[in-house]
């Protein structure tokens, strides 16, 4: 059950990398790379569960904490095309 859980996972990644690769929008694709650290988080999970191994699941939290960071930054970058500016239309105001 847990290799077809995993295989179920690669190929979620595999579509997303390709999504990411195609777009059409840079928003597609910035969704696409999200999803695609989404999954890795999952095989880190599943790693953990098979391995029986409890320390990696602290090393899946802090990969989806960088993920998280990492795709609001990105979104702040394509929306503002400046990540320190906090001009009009931000997206931080409300």
């Amino acid at each position: 059950m847990l290799v077809l859980t995993a295989l179920a996972i690669f190929v979620t990644m595999a579509l997303a990398l390709i999504r990411a690769l195609r777009g059409p929008s840079v928003y597609d694709r910035i969704v696409a790379v999200n999803v695609f650290g989404t999954k890795t988080v999952l095989i880190v999970a599943l790693i953990t569960a098979i391995s029986g191994n409890d320390d990696l699941i602290d090393v899946a939290l802090v990969y989806a904490l960088i993920n998280f960071i990492a795709i609001v930054a990105v979104l702040k970058l394509a929306h503002m095309r400046d990540l320190a500016g906090a001009g009009e239309g931000d997206i931080t105001d409300g």
